[in-house]
């Protein structure tokens, strides 16, 4: 069943220079939608996920935002990126990262409030990290440190979770773990979801964006293997 939107592109073209990566894309995300986001590399998966987070702008067409129903300018969103843009090196524990995820609702030169830190208290405990807040990530196997980004995204309580090929660093074991942290967590919010694993992604998702140059919406994850290999191999 549809709901609300909370997300819609419309006739959206992007690209880098000259290089065009999406052409007249549309799609609609809902309150509470799980949407995979499939496709080849280099087939324009990455731009829609930057265009939908508001880190690019498209050189046509429009993106609009709802909340309840209604236009707003922005929602709250969080952001799970892939696994290589994180410096394991960097001095930080679990908590500060998790902490961060906050940063942008907290106010300038200000501390964070004790409602804030206590946000991070319940999305530790909810991610099943209790007792990992002051060990630096640089010490966090590939599943804990998955665990502990997880949490950073959703400690905003955000409307929308996005996460860029989140099963690419981990053991079939913490794969099995996040998607059911997805689906429990897809209960307060939408997920979207990057992935090159195609059939753990149609396995978990409500709906699917084959993404290769232009877009192919799917109601059903339940797609035809030659449709699949239609929107693969035709750019």
């Amino acid at each position: 069943m549809m709901t609300q939107h909370l997300i819609e592109i419309q006739d959206i073209t992007a690209g880098y220079g000259e290089k065009i990566a999406l052409e007249h894309a549309n799609l609609t995300i809902y309150d509470h939608d799980y949407l995979g986001i499939i496709g080849p590399n280099g087939g324009g998966k990455t731009t829609l996920v930057r265009i939908l987070l508001g880190l690019k702008k498209p050189l046509s067409g429009t993106v609009r935002y709802y909340r309840n129903g209604l236009p707003v300018k922005e929602i709250t969103m969080g952001y799970l990126p892939q696994y290589n843009t994180i410096d394991k090196a960097f001095p930080i524990s679990v908590y500060e990262v998790i902490l961060s995820g906050l940063s942008r609702q907290k106010r300038f030169l200000r501390p964070y409030t004790q409602a804030q830190r206590q946000q991070v208290t319940e999305t530790i405990k909810r991610m099943e990290l209790t007792g990992f807040e002051k060990r630096p990530i640089g010490a966090l196997s590939g599943g804990q440190l998955q665990r502990v980004l997880l949490a950073r995204a959703v400690v905003s309580r955000p409307d929308v979770i996005v996460l860029d090929e989140p099963n690419t660093y981990i053991d079939k074991r913490f794969q099995e773990q996040m998607y059911q942290m997805l689906a429990d967590l897809n209960k307060d919010c939408a997920i979207v979801i990057v992935s090159h694993d195609i059939a753990e992604t149609l396995a978990n998702v409500k709906h699917v964006a084959c993404v290769n140059l232009k877009l192919h919406y799917h109601a059903n994850p339940n797609i035809p293997k030659e449709t699949l290999e239609e929107h693969f191999l035709k750019i």
